[in-house]
């Protein structure tokens, strides 16, 4: 099976960095990219600065990612940056999307484009070269923009936004380019952390395209079953599952060795 595409993500905001506002988005598409058996290397949070925000970029592209998404920084104040700061980086300029620019106009019930304030001509401005996607749950649309061989997706900062926009454009465009499925599991093992390692090794060694780990901040107490993801990646569905099914007996038997055993987990 080829190697995955490369992803990185960027959360962009200074109320991020200051830690006034929790980056919950970058915990919820991680977990969706893990889902979809992509490869995220790098979760990277940046402050409202547009040469900041343009090397953090030109970094990833160097590194060779091939998809790069953004949140955040596509409001209408002066600190959101991000089309400008792609725009800088793909070199294109900026222009107003008119059809966003009308869907604007219709919800604030405004007859004429020159009654448009200044925050939504903002809000309706893109990289030339970018595709956009309507944002149904606010006003900044998500957009698509191609440069060499990478891609970068732009989705707006509140996380009632991200969601859907990420679910409809953003994850089954990046899923449709991966090769091959995941199927995961989590599971209960009555082993500490430091007698689990070995076992989890094992299996991603007889396994490589498993990946397993252990979490031992949501273990109950001390001594209580520790609980483990199980993620198998496979040609399609059904080689995932059995993949899989393969790991998941590889580790209960090894635990097996030492006196313990595998359970079902109930968060």
């Amino acid at each position: 099976m080829e190697d995955r595409p490369s992803i990185e993500l960027f959360a962009i905001g200074t109320e991020l960095v200051l830690g006034r506002v929790q980056d919950t988005n970058s915990f919820w598409i991680a977990q969706q990219i893990a889902q979809m058996g992509g490869e995220l290397r790098r979760i990277t949070v940046l402050i409202d600065s547009l040469e900041e925000i343009v090397e953090a970029l030109r970094s990833a592209l160097a590194r060779g990612t091939r998809f790069l998404i953004t949140t955040g920084g596509l409001g209408p104040t002066p600190d959101d940056l991000t089309v400008e700061a792609v725009a800088q980086l793909v070199g294109c300029k900026t222009v107003l999307h008119e059809p966003t620019l009308e869907r604007y106009l219709q919800r604030r019930g405004l007859a004429r484009r020159e009654d448009a304030t200044p925050n939504l001509i903002k809000m309706a401005t893109i990289p030339e070269v970018a595709e956009v996607f309507p944002n149904p749950a606010g006003w900044a649309p998500s957009l698509r923009v191609p440069f060499g061989d990478a891609t970068l997706l732009i989705l707006p900062g509140p996380p009632q936004e991200v969601m859907p926009l990420f679910t409809l454009h953003v994850g089954p465009y990046i899923a449709a380019q991966m090769p091959g499925k995941t199927a995961s599991i989590r599971v209960a093992v009555t082993l500490p952390e430091s007698e689990l390692s070995g076992p989890m090794q094992e299996v991603m060694r007889q396994f490589p395209t498993c990946y397993l780990k252990a979490y031992v901040a949501l273990r109950a107490a001390p001594g209580h079953p520790l609980p483990l993801d199980i993620v198998a990646r496979g040609e399609d569905d059904a080689d995932a599952q059995a993949v899989l099914r393969q790991a998941t007996d590889a580790l209960a038997a090894l635990v097996s060795t030492k006196g313990a055993r595998l359970e079902s987990w109930d968060e």
